[in-house]
C-alpha cells in the first residue's frame, strides 16, 4: 500500500455500503481479512472511471489493514499490448498507490484454467460445441424466451475431453468450435444458459508466445483469478450485478475452498465526456485526439498530462462517494476539485494570450524596472518574485476597445487604468494597419508617480489589466482545451461522433509569459492571471518551444457556452 494510507483514509471510504458488508463479514467470522484485487485488461489506457476503481479497491484495502493485488486481466491477446501494462501500471503509482510484490497475470494460471476446464468436463457440467458464434446466439433465447439446447450438448464426457484436449492441441480451426459450461438454458438470467468458457485463438500472447491456441473467456477466468489469489471481496462495477450468479457457479463447481464475495457499484459517468475504453481507442485510431494522452482525454495519462494531480482526483472521488445506484455526475466537479487543489499551490503569472503592443511614449528607452509581486495572495509562505517593467508591454487584445461600452473598466483612448504591479496608463494613439486597418500598436504614457506599492491615491483608475514586458517575455504556444462532447452524455444521441466539440482545442501560437518560466520543470502548474490554470506540457515542450496546457478555466464557463 502507499505509505501515505492514512491520509488516504477519509470519512466517504469509511461509511460507504461495500465497508459495511465487510464489518458484517469479518464480525460473523466468513472472513479472516480482507483481500481485494485490480483487475484491468491491458487492451487500453486507464480512464478516470478506473481510478474510482482502483480508489475503492486499494482504498478498501488500506482501511482494513489488508491487501490489494495488481492483475492484468490478460485473456483476450488479440486486444492486449505490453504498452497498455507498462500504462496502467504507472497511472496506479500516480495516484499514489503500490502492490508491492502483488503482481499477478491471468496468464499465470492459464494452467490451472485448463485443469478446471478438464474438472467440469469430467463432471458432466461442461461440453465440446460446434455451433457458430451466431447459432449460439439465435440458441440462447431472449428475455421472454428460453433457449433451446445445442444439438452437442449431450455428447459424452470422453468425447468432450478428446475434442477439448484437441482444440488445446490446434487440430481445429479458430471458431470451429468452443467450450461451454452446461448449466441451464431455460433460466431467466441470460448468463447462465450455457456460456462460452474457452474460445480457439491463433493470437501471439505478449506473456506466453504461441503456447496457447485456446483462451478462456472473461466470466470463467475471472471468478478463478479470484479464488486462486485467495480474495476475499471481489469489487466490481454495477453491469457485473447480472454476472454474480455465474461468478458464483464457476467458484463453487469447481470446487474451491473459502469462495470471494462479489459486490457491485455503481461505475463513474462524467458529463461531457467519453467513459468508454471501445470510443476512447476509436478517438486515438481515427486521429480524432493525438494519442491516448491527448489532454483532452479522460485517461489518467491525459489528465495527468493536462495537469490534474492525484490529490485533486482523489477529492472529487471521494466527494462523489460509493453508491449502489448509477448516475452521471457533473464534469464541473472534477474542475472544482482541481481547481481547490491549485488554489494555494500554483505559482500566479501574468501571461498575455492574445497581444496587442503598447509603447509606454514617456517612459525611457533602454530602462528596465524590477517590480515586486506576490506569487500567490493567499499563500503568503510562497513569497515575492521580480516581473520587469520596461518602455514596450503587451496586453490582451481584449483589454482595449477604441469605441467602448458604458460600463468598460479596461483600456480606451484616453481612459487610464493600471497595468497590474506596476502603474498607471493613458492611451493616447491608436496605430493600425495600413492594409488591414487592424490595431497593431497602442501608444500610451505612464505615470510615474502611480506606482504600485507607494500608496498613490490622488485618482482612481478605471480598471486593471495585466501585461508582460516585450523586451523580457518568453513567447510561447498556448493550447486551450475544452470538453470533448458538445452533449452532456455519449449515449445521449445514436451517433456519439456527431456530439465531438469541434471547438474542443484551440492553439494560440504567439502568447507571452514572464520571464521566469522559461526555466521551469516540465509539468509544472501556475494560475494565469484571468485565464484559469496552465501546466507546462510535458511532451512537446521543447528547449525551443515552450507549450502551456490550460488546465481548468477560473470559472465553469461551459453552462454558459451552451446556452448560447
Amino acid at each position: 500500500m502507499s505509505a501515505n494510507s492514512d491520509k488516504n483514509n477519509n470519512a466517504a471510504m469509511a461509511s460507504n455500503f461495500i465497508h459495511n458488508i465487510i464489518d458484517n463479514d469479518l464480525e460473523k467470522g466468513v472472513y479472516k481479512k480482507v483481500h481485494t484485487r485490480f483487475p484491468p485488461e491491458p487492451n487500453g489506457y486507464l480512464h478516470i472511471g478506473h481510478a474510482k476503481a482502483i480508489n475503492i479497491d486499494f482504498g478498501t484495502a488500506e482501511k482494513y489493514n489488508g491487501l490489494c493485488n495488481l492483475r492484468f486481466d490478460d485473456t483476450n491477446p488479440s486486444k492486449e499490448d505490453i504498452e497498455y501494462v507498462n500504462s496502467i501500471q504507472e497511472d496506479i503509482k500516480w495516484l499514489g498507490y503500490d502492490w508491492e510484490d502483488r503482481l499477478y497475470y491471468a496468464s499465470d494460471y492459464f494452467e490451472k484454467f485448463y485443469e478446471c476446464a478438464v474438472h467440469l468436463i469430467k463432471k458432466g457440467k461442461a461440453f465440446v460445441c460446434d455451433l457458430s458464434a451466431e447459432e449460439i446466439r439465435e440458441y440462447r433465447g431472449t428475455l421472454t424466451e428460453p433457449g433451446k439446447e445445442s444439438p452437442y450438448r449431450n455428447r459424452s464426457i470422453e468425447e468432450n475431453l478428446e475434442l477439448f484436449e484437441g482444440m488445446k492441441n490446434g487440430k481445429f480451426e479458430e471458431g470451429s468450435r468452443v467450450l461451454r459450461a452446461k448449466i441451464d438454458m431455460k433460466s431467466p438470467n441470460l448468463n447462465m444458459r450455457d456460456p462460452v468458457i474457452y474460445r480457439i485463438q491463433y493470437s501471439n500472447h505478449h506473456r506466453t508466445g504461441d503456447k496457447w491456441c485456446i483462451y478462456p473467456m472473461y466470466d470463467y477466468a475471472h471468478p478463478l483469478e479470484d479464488a486462486i489469489e485467495g480474495i476475499t471481496h471481489s469489487l466490481c462495477s454495477l453491469e457485473f450485478e447480472d454476472h454474480r450468479p455465474l461468478y458464483d457457479w464457476f467458484v463453487r463447481e469447481c470446487e474451491f475452498e473459502n469462495p470471494p464475495k462479489q459486490i457491485e457499484f455503481a461505475r463513474l459517468n462524467l458529463t461531457g465526456t467519453i467513459m468508454s475504453k471501445r470510443k476512447l481507442r476509436e478517438l486515438v485510431e481515427e486521429g480524432k485526439v493525438e494519442s491516448w494522452d491527448d489532454p483532452r482525454m479522460p485517461t489518467l495519462s491525459g489528465l495527468r498530462r493536462r495537469g490534474y494531480t492525484p490529490e485533486a482526483i482523489k477529492s472529487f472521488l471521494d466527494s462523489v462517494g460509493v453508491s449502489k445506484s448509477n448516475s452521471v455526475v457533473d464534469m464541473a466537479m472534477l474542475e472544482h476539485a482541481i481547481r481547490d487543489d491549485l488554489k494555494l499551490k500554483a505559482l500566479r503569472v501574468m501571461s498575455v494570450l492574445r497581444p496587442i503592443k503598447v509603447v509606454i511614449t514617456n517612459y525611457p528607452e533602454g530602462e528596465v524596472e524590477w517590480l515586486e509581486a506576490d506569487n500567490n495572495p493567499e499563500n503568503e509562505e510562497m513569497g515575492k518574485r521580480k516581473i520587469p517593467f520596461s518602455r514596450v508591454v503587451y496586453i490582451e487584445k481584449e483589454d482595449f476597445m477604441e469605441e467602448p461600452p458604458k460600463k468598460y473598466k479596461r483600456l480606451s483612448p484616453g481612459v487610464e487604468v493600471r497595468l497590474r504591479h506596476a502603474y498607471f496608463i493613458k492611451c493616447n494613439e491608436v496605430i493600425r494597419d495600413e492594409k488591414t486597418g487592424e490595431i497593431i500598436e497602442l501608444r500610451c504614457t505612464y505615470d510615474p508617480k502611480t506606482k504600485s506599492g507607494t500608496g498613490f491615491k490622488e485618482r482612481k483608475p478605471k480598471g486593471t489589466i495585466h501585461w508582460v514586458s516585450a523586451d523580457y517575455a518568453v513567447k510561447a504556444q498556448v493550447r486551450l482545451y475544452d470538453r470533448l462532447l458538445l452533449d452532456e452524455e455519449e449515449n445521449e444521441v445514436e451517433d456519439w461522433k456527431e456530439t465531438l466539440n469541434p471547438n474542443s482545442l484551440e492553439i494560440l501560437e504567439t502568447a507571452f509569459v514572464e520571464p521566469q518560466l522559461k526555466e521551469a520543470e516540465l509539468g509544472s502548474r501556475y494560475q494565469f492571471l484571468r485565464h484559469g490554470y496552465f501546466s507546462i506540457d510535458t511532451k512537446n515542450t521543447t528547449s525551443d518551444l515552450l507549450v502551456f496546457n490550460r488546465i481548468v478555466s477560473l470559472k465553469d464557463s461551459w453552462k454558459k457556452k451552451k446556452k448560447k
